[in-house]
């Protein structure tokens, strides 16, 4: 296939625009091959840039902006830029900036702020007056309610966003005359149940996907100081305080509650001299000079907050092409659950589709150790490594068979990889999707497709209980305490939450506890103090462990969608909780105690332009603010990958230095 002539010459126009710059004050570009605002060129005159309808493009990048100090206008509808963090990074150096728009006011062309709004509006948290044109007033209520469906229907984001459920719409009219406007005689008051929604809804069309998310003015109008117009709407006083507010409530500027960025020199440097932060007043150093002497963990915290906050786009690396030389002719091997080594930092171990287990050194690039399939194919859905003998590992399929391995007992194949010898065999579970092993090392559990838990033991392989109808629906997790090898907890489709003591007869739980949807997982914290609750559709929850209580709710929106299944885990010990969705392409990071979110990171397939959806996730035990992600390709096949992510590093996305690591054709952005 043929590249078009004209199109090629458009795109080589397009490039040496970006890279020569322009000496002018007004630039406006539309293009739909624009996918990344690569403007390096000299545009020191520049004060109104209008991208509008640019619908490749998906994210701003950290230094996108810098050839352009004179900026004061940005209008970006249309486009599909959708995170708050990286747009962050991205306008906080824009420092003339006052006017910038992801959405438009309906009766509004510039940037500017709508006249109608600075007719007795304060600000649009006060649901304000929406002028349109309308044939007759008859038809007016009709065609605003249709405006705003086929916004639900045609946008899922704002559904993933709100929750159509929560949704609501009020539209009353009234006779209303505003001087110069005689084509706009209605107005239109508009009530939401959900005030978070307002400010994207009641005045604008043509919004960028960022518009829809939750708290997305209040959090641009925190990070920008010096910004007067929002979407055509002025910002007041009383808008950035409640935007200040609402941001200290709902989100985390940096990691640890730290409120400024700082060089990782200067933390060394401090570190190596016992101060406290800079930044703290002189009449605070002596006390932080104190609590940082009691607390072993508040430089590296430091550390790792300066390192997040110079990192606008985490670095990544797939595990793919350290696998291309297992199997013969084209196959890949594709990846269906993983976990950490429990003592080796390099290590981790993944089970196939296909029934494969492999053992991989992800900081080396190489296998230690392949087990193939034995027998009929079955994809491996539950692995755990033993704790106190951790070359042992545990796995099991879903056709139920249960397999104990020893990766340091392997035989050298003739290709030069591992394989495994003979392994123990355990009885059969059937439906089996879970399993996981006690503190001790003598006994796991398995779980699945059924209202049975069964009870083995390891050294003799016998079971040695079986538990029928602990729920009233399939038990999709079952996990053991870290420090107690007689507790466990199993969480069940039936919404049920259960704990349980292998001391007692496991007749009746010590406590239940409900979600308002089905279980997807649940584990417990670190020191056991927690339980961390996934639910169908982004309801996570962390309870107390001892009696079941809610500790925090983390309010992720839900996406309406019923087979959205979220599976969250505990990073940095327990200190942030990361989340990830099988419909969605989005990890997201928590504060484990307040709540608060960190960051959001979207994984995309750039060549395709797709989502990557989540499946599962993990964190790296020895290494803060890493994770690997389970993640599936959506297009051109249902390809499979482990993705591994380090936040405190940034990536080169598009560059070509990219290539060399096997990650061109997908990237993560995020704050």
């Amino acid at each position: 296939m043929r590249s078009c002539p004209i199109l090629l010459c458009y795109l080589s126009f397009i490039r040496d625009l970006f890279q020569g710059g322009l000496n002018c004050q007004l630039l406006k570009l539309r293009s739909t091959e624009i996918q990344k605002l690569n403007m390096i060129g000299s545009f020191m005159q520049l004060h109104t840039l209008n991208l509008d309808f640019c619908s490749s493009l998906t994210s701003l990048e950290k230094d996108c902006f810098t050839c352009m100090p004179k900026l004061m206008r940005l209008s970006m509808c249309g486009t599909r830029i959708a995170d708050l963090w990286t747009t962050r990074e991205a306008l906080s150096r824009l420092h003339s900036l006052t006017e910038l728009r992801f959405q438009n006011c309906i009766c509004c062309k510039d940037t500017g702020p709508c006249l109608a709004s600075s007719n007795g509006a304060d600000s649009p948290a006060s649901v304000g007056k929406l002028f349109i044109n309308q044939d007759s007033l008859n038809d007016s209520e009709n065609r605003v309610s249709n405006h705003f469906e086929g916004i639900l229907s045609s946008d899922p984001s704002f559904v993933a966003t709100s929750g159509r459920a929560d949704f609501q719409l009020e539209v009353s009219f009234g006779d209303l005359h505003v001087d110069g406007r005689d084509e706009c005689p209605e107005y239109i008051n508009l009530k939401l149940r959900d005030t978070s929604v307002v400010s994207k809804m009641h005045l604008t069309c043509h919004p960028s996907p960022i518009c829809y998310e939750k708290h997305y003015r209040e959090y641009l109008i925190a990070s920008l100081p010096h910004l007067r117009v929002l979407d055509n709407f002025p910002v007041k006083k009383l808008d950035r305080e409640m935007a200040n507010t609402v941001f200290s409530q709902y989100y985390e500027y940096l990691p640890y509650k730290r409120r400024q960025k700082e060089n990782v020199a200067s933390v060394l440097h401090m570190r190596e001299t016992g101060r406290g932060n800079a930044y703290h007043n002189k009449s605070s150093r002596i006390k932080e000079a104190v609590s940082c002497r009691k607390s072993p963990h508040f430089y590296s915290r430091s550390l790792c907050a300066a390192k997040l906050g110079s990192s606008a786009s985490p670095s990544l690396h797939t595990m793919s092409n350290i696998s291309n030389n297992i199997k013969e002719g084209s196959e890949s091997l594709r990846p269906r659950q993983f976990e950490y080594h429990p003592t080796n930092p390099s290590l981790m171990a993944f089970g196939t589709l296909d029934g494969e287990v492999v053992v991989v050194n992800h900081d080396a690039g190489n296998i230690f150790s392949y087990i193939p399939l034995f027998g009929v194919t079955n994809s491996i859905l539950g692995l755990c490594w033993l704790n106190k003998n951790p070359s042992k590992l545990l796995a099991g399929s879903d056709n139920g068979s249960l397999r104990l391995y020893d990766i340091n007992d392997t035989l050298q194949k003739a290709k030069g990889s591992c394989s495994s010898s003979s392994p123990v065999v355990f009885d059969k579970f059937e439906h089996l999707t879970s399993l996981h092993v006690n503190s001790t090392d003598d006994q796991f559990l398995t779980s699945g497709y059924s209202k049975k838990v069964a009870i083995y033991d390891i050294c003799s392989g016998k079971r040695l209980h079986l538990f029928s109808d602990m729920h009233q629906e399939p038990i999709n997790v079952a996990k053991f305490a870290h420090h107690s090898p007689n507790l466990l907890v199993t969480s069940s489709f039936d919404r049920d939450v259960k704990l349980w003591d292998l001391r007692q007869t496991p007749n009746q739980p010590c406590y239940t506890t409900s979600s308002s949807r089905g279980n997807v997982m649940v584990c417990f914290s670190p020191d056991d103090l927690y339980l961390l609750v996934s639910s169908v559709d982004n309801e996570v929850k962390q309870l107390l462990s001892v009696d079941g209580r809610l500790q925090t709710d983390f309010g992720i929106a839900s996406t309406g969608s019923t087979h959205n299944y979220t599976r969250s885990y505990y990073m940095n010990g327990r200190d942030y909780v990361i989340s990830g969705s099988s419909d969605e392409s989005i990890v997201r990071i928590c504060c484990a105690q307040t709540g608060r979110r960190l960051r959001d990171y979207y994984l995309e397939d750039r060549t395709w332009e797709s989502p990557i959806l989540v499946q599962s996730l993990r964190s790296d035990p020895f290494r803060h603010f890493h994770m690997a992600v389970l993640a599936s390709y959506v297009r051109p096949s249902s390809k499979r990958d482990i993705i591994k992510v380090n936040l405190l590093e940034t990536g080169q996305y598009g560059d070509e230095d990219s290539k060399r690591e096997d990650f061109s054709s997908s990237y993560v952005h995020g704050g």
